[in-house]
């Protein structure tokens, strides 16, 4: 089988690292099936699509919409980097899943309204699929509604041209979306669990995703959340596209 390409744009190597074992244990892919490459370490080596079965777009804490001369230098970098890979990718509608960081990346490319007004808290949130997206392979298996793990201060408005919603919370509406046919991102993580998202709560307690001294707060909510549906999206889409 080909490996996946996971794309990492991590400022915290601790988060990195559990990210990438999260996507690993959760995909069903060992280490070696799953190469990882972190954008945010220097400029991205050449990539040859044909070395693999799809692309995986992590989260990470920058927020695509934001004004460019908000962007740090790297940040800047990342984007147009990852942009020419997204064209590529589009172009040739190679298997993709973009996570948090990727709808506003691909949302972007595609001519999505992304802005902060359906920005949502950290934590678990109610999320239901659509009439679509209950027949779509990527979400074969999942209740029709399910908690999932959310942290974002952007997201989607208005959905691409010729993009179809596959799921929503009453939050925020696009919670995951497929364009063509092989090309998908989700709002909410994938590949999130309690354990994960109390560390990302440490490591960002100051990146302005919830008041700093709300920390334990946004822990015990959800701790006291059962949050296991959206890891089945990421084992459908290595299911679905492994070569």
């Amino acid at each position: 089988m080909r490996p996946f390409l996971l794309l990492a744009a991590r400022d915290h190597d601790e988060v990195a690292e559990d990210e990438y074992r999260a996507f690993c244990a959760y995909s069903g892919l060992a280490p070696e099936q799953l190469h990882r490459v972190r954008a945010e370490a220097g400029p991205l080596p050449g990539i040859r699509f044909a070395d693999y079965s799809g692309v995986i777009l992590g989260g990470s804490p920058f927020t695509a919409s934001d004004p460019a001369e908000q962007k740090s230098a790297t940040q800047r970098r990342v984007e147009a980097e990852i942009g020419v890979l997204l064209r590529q990718i589009v172009a040739e509608d190679f298997p993709f899943l973009g996570a948090c960081y990727g709808v506003g990346m691909l949302g972007t490319q595609m001519g999505a309204v992304v802005d902060r007004h359906f920005g949502e808290a950290v934590g678990p949130v109610k999320v239901r699929l659509s009439t679509v997206g209950l027949h779509d392979p990527l979400c074969a298996g999942l209740d029709p509604a399910f908690h999932a793990f959310v942290g974002h201060k952007e997201a989607v408005r208005t959905l691409p041209p010729e993009a179809a919603l596959l799921a929503g919370s009453d939050t925020c509406p696009v919670q995951m979306f497929r364009f063509r046919k092989n090309l998908y991102a989700t709002q909410f993580h994938p590949e999130l669990d309690v354990a994960g998202l109390e560390r990302r709560v440490d490591a960002y307690r100051h990146s302005g995703y919830f008041p700093p001294d709300e920390a334990e707060t946004v822990k015990e909510r959800a701790r006291g959340t059962r949050v296991t549906e959206p890891q089945k999206v990421l084992a459908n889409f290595v299911a679905r596209y492994a070569r």
